[in-house]
Parts: structure tokens; C-alpha cells; sequence
């Protein structure tokens, strides 16, 4: 888009509050280079881009790429072969850690929690370069000094630097301390000039203290010598700075062709690092803007929820909500002037340029925007009955310069449409370039003050009024945006509230033409009637909101009080199966002993009295089976028919009638098992007919209908898992089963270990085996049932 339509919608204010944001130069270069996109996909690109930006903010807080530093100059030194110093040498370490960082940051982020992709990608694109990175640092200190480990021979041609300055300094505090020259010096210092040390001495003494003099001070009472006795270590001093300086241009010189052999990953890294830079500054943007990414409609359906203008204080702008593209595709905005009809026309044009560059808008979740081709605004402040031909011309010749350009895919703005004319001629000019631009099926949002418009957007299919409120008592604009109401000039209600009398009100309603009358009339009861439409909503909406919240309070307390239920009746049922499994151990030991004394005493204890004392036993034994609606059955209902309830004295259980075989034979359903018994082996307790299943024996069939042949255990603690296992495999048992898939993942394979240990001991597991490559693999464990 040209800067033309871009400039009165203040897109470059934005871009400049967004930069801000970024970490980097690079970052904001980026920024400052942004401009809407038309292309659907790009722009679908660009905010997914912003997503990822708030989900990485989201997961690990603020992330800063402090550490990367605009390379591109010095890399372009380097593949030409010149000499990078130690500053540069170290700004592309700090860029090569910045990478790094952001390598391991999304490491971290498991992409199952966040997938990430497009930081990903980025990341995937920059090179590690640890190696480089480490040389440099080894080399050069964080002050940008060559260090002494950089080489064995720095380091030697320093410690004989050090030496020699030892050397000298000590033959200078010697010197000075000697009563024969202190009366010679003006004060008792060492110092330096010119690279080499020197004492200053009194100018009279010029001719009696024996050195070279390089400088003296301004007034010339002093001199600065050096005095003979240090003029070779001086020498020698000089010589080993220019070994040293040799040494470090070498030192430099290694790790610039270093840096040349790795100048294509490093540009990479660069433009990496700079395209992560601008998507942490978007998601820092929308952060402090309280913004949103917006979806994209494939219907050229604009729908902004509680929209601001990013550059208002969001304390004093009014949010207003927008709808175009469903029933209509004009919108015009009339009502006073400082109503707040131009901030709600560049809103509008703002936010759908800004979500094509892929920056979020101010505006509540849910808000939904179009791709346009162009947004085109012809936006002036003139506010004023002093407007000349020439404001109207410019204007015009804008307009021209818009509906070359416009299709059907535009958004087209325009403030206070035929203004700066005769109204006559401007409104009828104003309609016909309404109904022009209509015909071409744009998006159209006009602002005006021409009653004949409003009458034009009540008539028209396409197009609908639209005012901004204004509170007559206050004097003063509400800022809000009524969708469907006209505005009104409000001059009569003004004047009369500031004190006009009213028979000149009346004089000046008399003015007016019978249309006009109706018009104004109307205007007032779409006010009226749209105030009382949403004061009535909002009640409603308060009230849905609070049935809403007692169904879910009462939803949540239902859950608990089932979950409380199950827990106490799974107490219950192991309780009971404690005193079950001790009562049958002490029945065995007893009979242990009725036996050995039965030996010891044949001739005292029958065998018939074992059985009589085992029956006693298994009868003292308590029922861990919840207790039943018992239903009665009378005793001349001796026939058995399919779906009976029957109960088998000879193997002490209950069973179903599934199939009769002949007169007197039934095939009996007991637990997992089928068997053809006798009717006098039976005895019936229920009919299909009369018996009434509890609410335990619906909720079982129930579950076992419902029950999945998977269990996902992902994200459970080893013993919380087993638990869960426990439960599944006898449910699954239930609903006849034969096959399962436990999901507990890849992961640290803890949770994979401790549910093989738990199926291996299990009674009901026949074998199991690792999920195959179309089945989840290592993740994934498949159970076989009995």
C-alpha cells in the first residue's frame, strides 16, 4: 500500500510505538520496514507469527535479545579480508550467544505443550557457533582488551613489559627520595609523557639534572625530564609495547579469518535473530496495549469487539463495536461535530492495516477482520464553516485518485464526504460517490453531516446509519458508536439548554420542512428506542450470566458429591474385602486344624461334621456386594423366561436366563461364564418384567457401554496411574474387552516401567506388548485380556 492511505490513519505512529519493543536494531529496522500485506496467506503468516510471540511470553516470561548486535558491516569487512578490532570481534560473540540462548529456550518448551513452529524454523536456522564464540571470549576480555592467554607469547612480552616498568619506577622513587635531587624537583612524583616516564623538575634546575626534557608545563616554572638513568629501560620499554602491539594485530588477525569462514551462518544468524526480534516485539506490543490477534474471514466480514484507537489513552477512549459485511457494507457515521465521528473512522482503518502487518489490535477476543486489497481514507480536519474551493478541490482530487484504484476487495474511508461546497451540491455529489463505490462491493465507512445522506443509508440495501451519542444534559459527546441510529445536529436541544428562548426554538422548527420535521422525529425515536433495546439486553445478559454461574456451581457440586460417592463406597468395598479375605483365612486355618485333629482323633470327629463346620464358617463370612432392591416374587411364578434373575445354590451365585433349551433346561449367564443348568438347580428371583435395576447396576451397564480402549495416562505420577489401571482393566473386563491401549508416553520411561511391573502381576492380563509404529510406538503399551 502507498504511503498516501497510510499516512492520514497514522500507521507510521504506530510502527513508531511498536519499535520501542523490539531488542535490537535489527529488530526495529524490521519494524520500520513493515507495511501491510494483501495476500491472505502472508498476512494468516504474520499473525500466527504474533501468536507464538504471546504463547513463548506466556510459557517463559519476557525474553530479551539484548545480546544481538547489528554484524552485517563488520561480516562484510571480514569476507574482503580486512582487520576486525576487539569491540567488533566481541559483538559478534554476543550475537552468536544471543542464538544460542534462544536455541535452548525453546529446547525447553516441550511441543506438545506449544508447537511453536515458526520460532522453531527460525531457531533451527542458527548456527551454534559455540566454538567461535568461546575463542573470542578466551581472547579478549569483557572491557575489549586482548588478554594475556590469548597467546604464550603475549603473555611473555607482558610479564617482560611488567618487569621493566619495575625496573624503571623503582630507579625514579630512588632518585626521589635522594636528598641530592629532591630540592631539584618541583614534586615528588612519577609521571608521563609521550609514552615514557619522566619527574618534573624546577626550570632552574635545568642545566644540573641530566635527561631529556619532553615538555614543561604552561606556566614554564616546571619540566617534565626524563631522566638518563631510565632512557634505555624507556628504549626497551617502547620495544616491547610494539612486540606486544605485533602480537595482539596477529592475535586479531587469527580470529578475524575465523570469523570469515563462518560469515554465511553468521548472516543467517543475523537475519534469524532479527525475525525473532520483531515477533517478541509484536507480542510486547499487543501485551502493553491489552491487544488481541484477530481472526481472519474468508467473507470480507468485518466484526471489531470493543475496538480502541492504539494512540489514545485507552482511560479516556470510549471502545466501540463494529459490524460490516453481513447485512451491509456502508456504514455512515453523522451526528455534531468533536463527536468523536473521525477517531471512529480511523480506528477502523487503523486496526484493519495494522492486523495486515501482523500486529495485534486493541479490540476484545472474537474480533474478526477481512484481507483488503487497499484502504483508502480521504481524512481532513476541517472543522470549520470557513472551508474554501480549494479545501473542496483537494479533497476531491483524493477521491479521484481512490476510485482509480479501488476493487472490490477495498476498504474505502471518507471523512465528512462533499464538504467544502454548496450542501445542496455536496450532498447529492456525496451520494452519487457513495452509490458508485457501493456498485463496485466495497467496504465503505463515510462520515457527513448532510441530512439527505441518512435518508440515502435508511433507503438503501447496503448501506446503514450509524451516529456517535451525544448527552444533550452534559453538553457534551459519549463517544459511543450506535450502529443503526442516525445522529442528530442537536441544535434545538443545545440552544434550549443553554437558555435560547423558545419562541425563537419554535420560530426556527417552523423553518424547517415537513421532511426534515419527520426526519429529526425519527431520529429521536431510534435514540429512544435503542436505549431502552439495550437496557433490556443488558439485563438479560446479567441474568444469563447468572443462571450460567448457578448451573455451574451446582454442575461442580453435583461432580463432587459423585466423586465423594464412588470414594466411599471404593472404601467401603475394600474394607469389606479386608474382613472377607481375613474371615476366609481364619476358615482355613480352623479347618487346618479340624483336619490334623480329625487324624489325631478319627474315632471323635466325623467327616460329614468338616462340611457342616466349613458351612458355619462361609456363613459368618460377610457380603462385600453392595445391598439391592430386593424385589418379591410370588410362589406360583415358577416359570422362567429370558432376562429372569436367578440365583444357583449349588455354586452360591446369581445369574441371568439367557436361552431355554427344553422343558426343563436353561442356559444360565453367571458372570463371564455360560452354563447349561437344570430347573431345579435354580431358583428365581426376578422377572424381566417386574425387576427394577438399581441405580449401581444402570450406572455399570452405562459405563460398560461407554467404556474406550484407551486410557491416556500422560502426566500421572507412577502410583496415581496404577490406580487408574486398576479401575480401567475391570471395566474393561466388564464390557468384554479383549484388547487395550495404555497411553503414558515416551517421556523419562518412568511411568512406562512402573505400568509393565503393575500388568506383569496382574490377574487379569493374559500378555502385553509396545504399540507398533502405526499405534503410538514406545508411547503406547497394548494389553491382551483374559
Amino acid at each position: 500500500m502507498e504511503n498516501w492511505t497510510l499516512k492520514p490513519l497514522e500507521y507510521q505512529q504506530v510502527k513508531e510505538i511498536a519499535k520501542q519493543f523490539a531488542s535490537s536494531i535489527l529488530g526495529k529496522e524490521l519494524i520500520e520496514d513493515l507495511t501491510p500485506a494483501a495476500d491472505k496467506e502472508e498476512v494468516q503468516y504474520r499473525l500466527q507469527e504474533t501468536v507464538e510471540g504471546f504463547d513463548l511470553i506466556r510459557l517463559k516470561g519476557d525474553f530479551s535479545l539484548g545480546g544481538l548486535r547489528d554484524i552485517r558491516a563488520i561480516l562484510r569487512r571480514a569476507r574482503v579480508g580486512g582487520l576486525l578490532y576487539e569491540n567488533e570481534l566481541l559483538d559478534v560473540a554476543s550475537t552468536i550467544h544471543a542464538g544460542r540462548k534462544c536455541k535452548s529456550l525453546l529446547r525447553k518448551i516441550d511441543e506438545e505443550t506449544a508447537s511453536l513452529s515458526i520460532l522453531r524454523g527460525l531457531t533451527n536456522q542458527i548456527a551454534s557457533l559455540e566454538q567461535l564464540e568461546k575463542k573470542i571470549e578466551s581472547c579478549i576480555d569483557e572491557q575489549g582488551f586482548v588478554a594475556n592467554q590469548a597467546s604464550p607469547v603475549l603473555a611473555k612480552i607482558r610479564h617482560e613489559m611488567e618487569r621493566i616498568k619495575h625496573q624503571i619506577t623503582d630507579t625514579l622513587q630512588n632518585m626521589i627520595r635522594n636528598p641530592r635531587y629532591q630540592k631539584m624537583m618541583q614534586e615528588p612524583i612519577i609521571t608521563t609523557r609521550y609514552d615514557r616516564y619522566v619527574v618534573p623538575i624546577k626550570q632552574e634546575y635545568r642545566g644540573s639534572f641530566q635527561g631529556i626534557i619532553h615538555d614543561q608545563s604552561s606556566s614554564g616554572a616546571t619540566l617534565f625530564v626524563e631522566p638518563e638513568a631510565v632512557v634505555q629501560l624507556n628504549n626497551k620499554l617502547k620495544e616491547s609495547e610494539l612486540k606486544e602491539k605485533k602480537e595482539i594485530e596477529r592475535i586479531l588477525q587469527e580470529l578475524t579469518g575465523e570469523v570469515a569462514q563462518e560469515v554465511e551462518a553468521l548472516e543467517q544468524n543475523v537475519m534469524a535473530l532479527s525475525k525473532f526480534d520483531l515477533i517478541l516485539a509484536k507480542a510486547r506490543f499487543g501485551k502493553k496495549l491489552k491487544a488481541v490477534v484477530p481472526d481472519l474471514s474468508d467473507d470480507h466480514i468485518l466484526e471489531l469487539k470493543q475496538a480502541r484507537h492504539p494512540l489514545i489513552d485507552p482511560e479516556q477512549i470510549v471502545p466501540i463495536d463494529v459490524q460490516m459485511g453481513t447485512e451491509y457494507q456502508a456504514i455512515i457515521i453523522t451526528g455534531p461535530n468533536t463527536g468523536g465521528k473521525t477517531v471512529t473512522l480511523k480506528t477502523i482503518g487503523l486496526l484493519a492495516l495494522m492486523a495486515q502487518s501482523g500486529l495485534p489490535i486493541p479490540a476484545a477476543e472474537g474480533s474478526k477482520v477481512p484481507v483488503y486489497s487497499g484502504v483508502f481514507a480521504d481524512i481532513g480536519d476541517e472543522q470549520s464553516i470557513e472551508q474554501s474551493l480549494s479545501t473542496f478541490s483537494g479533497h476531491l482530487t483524493n477521491i479521484i485518485r481512490i476510485l482509480k484504484k479501488l476493487d472490490s476487495r477495498s476498504l474505502v474511508l471518507f471523512d465528512e464526504l462533499g464538504a467544502g461546497t454548496d450542501p445542496t451540491e455536496g450532498a447529492a455529489l456525496a451520494m452519487a460517490i457513495l452509490k458508485h463505490v457501493i456498485e463496485q462491493d466495497c467496504s465503505i465507512v463515510a462520515t457527513t453531516h448532510y441530512s439527505e445522506l441518512k435518508l440515502f443509508a435508511h433507503n438503501h440495501p447496503k448501506a446503514i446509519n450509524a451516529s456517535v451519542e451525544f448527552d444533550v444534559q452534559t453538553l457534551r459527546p459519549t463517544y459511543r458508536l450506535l450502529i443503526g441510529v442516525p445522529g442528530r445536529s442537536n441544535a434545538f436541544a443545545i440552544s434550549k439548554r443553554l437558555g435560547l428562548p423558545e419562541s425563537i426554538i419554535h420560530l426556527a422548527k417552523s423553518e424547517l420542512s415537513q421532511d426534515e420535521s419527520r426526519l429529526e422525529e425519527m431520529i429521536t425515536a431510534l435514540t429512544v428506542e435503542k436505549r431502552t433495546s439495550e437496557v433490556e439486553r443488558s439485563k438479560v445478559e446479567s441474568l444469563r450470566a447468572e443462571a450460567e454461574k448457578l448451573v455451574s456451581e451446582l454442575r461442580l457440586k453435583l461432580e463432587q458429591w459423585e466423586e465423594e460417592k464412588s470414594r466411599l463406597k471404593e472404601q467401603a468395598r475394600r474394607e469389606a474385602q479386608a474382613i472377607v479375605s481375613k474371615a476366609e483365612h481364619e476358615a482355613e486355618d480352623v479347618m487346618k486344624q479340624l483336619r490334623q485333629w480329625a487324624k489325631q482323633r478319627p474315632q471323635e470327629l466325623k467327616e460329614h461334621q468338616l462340611f457342616e463346620a466349613k458351612k458355619r464358617l462361609k456363613e459368618a463370612v460377610p457380603d462385600t456386594e453392595l445391598p439391592q432392591k430386593v424385589v418379591s416374587v410370588s410362589d406360583n411364578e415358577n416359570v422362567l423366561e429370558l432376562g429372569d434373575e436367578v440365583f444357583v445354590p449349588r455354586f452360591n451365585q446369581k445369574g441371568t436366563i439367557v436361552e431355554k433349551i427344553g422343558d426343563n433346561e436353561y442356559q444360565v449367564q453367571i458372570g463371564m461364564l455360560k452354563m447349561k443348568l437344570s430347573r431345579n438347580q435354580l431358583e428365581k428371583r426376578a422377572s424381566k418384567t417386574v425387576a427394577t435395576p438399581t441405580k449401581t447396576m444402570t450406572s455399570v451397564k452405562r459405563k460398560s457401554i461407554d467404556i474406550k480402549s484407551e486410557l491416556d495416562l500422560r502426566g500421572k505420577m507412577v502410583e496415581e496411574a496404577i490406580l487408574d489401571i486398576d479401575k480401567y482393566l475391570d471395566a474393561s473386563i466388564l464390557a468384554g474387552l479383549k484388547h487395550v491401549s495404555l497411553i503414558h508416553g515416551k517421556g523419562t520411561g518412568a511411568l512406562r516401567a512402573g505400568v509393565h511391573n503393575f500388568l506383569r502381576k496382574h490377574r487379569n492380563v493374559k500378555s502385553y506388548r509396545m504399540g507398533s509404529h502405526g499405534e503410538g510406538g514406545s508411547g503406547v503399551t497394548i494389553v491382551e485380556l483374559k
